[in-house]
């Protein structure tokens, strides 16, 4: 008596691969990954606030990351998000740049703030041996906007 082992008759089936693609679990990461970027963007431009004035001067263009003075509305200096005194502002760049003069330095005062503040930096600045200071403001607004 024969006896024959597997489906129908001793004929194997034949597997073919599947063609198809399952793009849920990218989908899943990829929006995953858009909603951590659109809550980390913000946080990436930090800052102190300050209202710049505006004018009509071009975009300062330049490959370097330059340094960052703040003058907020209270007239209290930051050195990029750092508090510091006025007296202290020079040695600090200094070991910043590692007494690199050709370092950008960009000022940014407040529109509300006494101009006599802003030129106080801009002297320590200049009494410091930084030559390339830039002030900041916003560009004005085109007399076609409403």
């Amino acid at each position: 008596m024969a006896m024959s082992v597997g489906p129908r008759g001793g004929h194997r089936r034949k597997f073919r691969p599947m063609a198809d693609i399952n793009v849920t679990p990218m989908v899943d990461v990829m929006l995953v990954l858009l909603v951590i970027f659109m809550v980390t963007a913000p946080l990436l431009t930090s800052g102190v606030p300050v209202d710049l004035p505006k004018t009509q001067a071009g975009q300062i263009k330049g490959d370097d990351q330059p340094l960052t003075i703040s003058v907020d509305k209270q007239g209290r200096i930051f050195l990029q998000d750092t508090e510091v005194q006025i007296d202290e502002l020079s040695p600090r760049l200094k070991a910043i740049t590692n007494a690199k003069p050709d370092t950008r330095i960009f000022v940014k005062g407040d529109s509300g703030i006494n101009y006599g503040r802003v030129m106080e930096v801009m002297g320590q600045l200049g009494a410091a041996g930084f030559p390339h200071v830039a002030l900041l403001t916003q560009p004005a607004p085109t007399k076609g906007a409403h």
